[in-house]
């Protein structure tokens, strides 16, 4: 059973030039799907591709990185059957929500030593 690597794409990339260069790589056209939202000219939208090994996955990787990919996700043990879109999403979901984000930088304010014993009135 192959893998699906999928990826997230900027507003401003062009899905043609990422499906024309999935396919001067060798990637038939049976092997991946391009989910495009209908409602909006310009938005974001997810790619999945089925990869058999790990210079496969390099490969997509790359050819990802070039279109303006925001955000890969390699899911394992499934076939390019089973990437619907929705099953894509609940996945990446998951993945998001179970990730650990960087929380901003937190100062801790310790105590100070206020006032003590040797203050006058």
């Amino acid at each position: 059973m192959s893998n699906i690597l999928a990826g997230l794409f900027e507003h401003h990339s062009d899905y043609k030039k990422l499906e024309s260069d999935l396919e001067n790589s060798g990637i038939p056209s049976s092997d991946y799907i391009v989910y495009l939202n209908s409602e909006a000219s310009n938005a974001q939208y997810l790619a999945s591709v089925a990869v058999k090994d790990n210079d496969q996955v390099d490969s997509v990787r790359s050819i990802f990185s070039q279109n303006a990919v925001i955000k890969t996700y390699l899911f394992e043990n499934m076939s390019i059957d089973q990437a619907n879109y929705d099953t894509i999403k609940k996945y990446i979901d998951a993945r998001n929500r179970a990730e650990i984000h960087n929380s901003p930088d937190i100062k801790i304010k310790t105590a100070s030593d206020g006032m003590n014993s040797e203050v006058k009135f």
